[in-house]
């Protein structure tokens, strides 16, 4: 039995679309052209692989199991006509790497720089994500890499120790806590706060420490980034949370930081892959790199 590798593409994209006309106008094809490759895909593999409603399409059980083997596939199949055109031009492999916003802020700069000194063939498609993002992409073979800060996760990745971050507080100039060298969580609840987006594991964190103190956080303003939540503690919008390493990049706003009082207050990194023995060439030149350069 063959697999035709634009089914398996096909049934990917009505997946992520929920419907067969989506898919259709992606990859330019009749939509009775898609629902026939489909049905023939079915018929193939004697398995249901989609259920068809009113309200769209999902995957089956099955359906999911393949669209994750075909992903490897098609990746591998990308590969090959990735390679022979990295040859062409110049480049010898790629790595598909995804990280949130610490990691990206704090070790990444200086890894990917020696990095690429030392393979300046390779090319690293990096993407910023929240951790539990980074955990869903490896596992489904959407990365190669992930780089996180730990939070709980299945069997289905492996995950290797990276580094530790410190969070610290930064105030405003003339702010009641500037000055201070260290302050406890439970003092700052007081006041109003500059976040990150729900979605990030430092605003989880924060507001599940802030549950067991019996307390909320008091968010005046949530931004997406570290830079935007500095100018608006600068700003004297509120108070924030950070890694300590990422607020060297702000060091000409007029902030102030003060140490935590808390355990807490040191994460764990982790990087994760699927297998590492599986990884593509490039991969494994990218993680043996990190794992040495931390």
């Amino acid at each position: 039995m063959k697999l035709d590798p634009l089914s398996l593409q096909l049934l990917i994209s009505v997946v992520e679309d929920g419907t067969i006309a989506a898919a259709a106008a992606r990859h330019h094809i009749a939509a009775a052209a898609v629902s026939k490759r489909l049905s023939e895909l079915e018929y193939k593999l004697s398995t249901e692989l989609l259920i068809r409603s009113n309200k769209g399409i999902q995957a089956t059980a099955a359906g999911y199991t393949l669209i994750n083997l075909a992903r490897g596939v098609l990746r591998d199949l990308d590969d090959i006509v990735l390679q022979m055109q990295d040859f062409a031009a110049g480049t010898r492999g790629s790595v598909r790497v995804t990280a949130n916003i610490s990691v990206m802020t704090q070790f990444l700069p200086r890894a990917l720089k020696s990095f690429h000194e030392k393979y300046p063939l390779v090319r690293v498609l990096l993407e910023e994500k929240v951790s539990t993002a980074i955990l869903l992409d490896v596992a489904n073979n959407v990365s190669d890499i992930g780089i996180y800060t730990e939070v709980p996760h299945g069997d289905n990745v492996e995950v290797y120790p990276y580094g530790v971050d410190q969070l610290v507080l930064i105030v405003p100039k003339g702010h009641p806590l500037a000055g201070r060298r260290t302050v406890p969580f439970a003092e700052t609840l007081d006041y109003d706060y500059v976040g990150l987006h729900a979605g990030s594991s430092l605003h989880y964190q924060m507001a599940e420490e802030a549950s067991k103190l019996g307390r909320s956080l008091k968010l005046r303003i949530q931004v997406l980034g570290y830079d935007a939540q500095c100018l608006m503690v600068e700003a004297g919008l509120g108070i924030g949370i950070l890694p300590k390493a990422s607020l060297r990049t702000y060091g000409g706003l007029a902030l102030e930081q003060v140490e935590l009082d808390e355990s807490w207050a040191h994460r764990r990194l982790s990087i994760c892959v699927r297998r590492y023995d599986a990884l593509p060439v490039a991969a494994k030149l990218f993680f043996d790199h990190l794992q040495g350069a931390k």
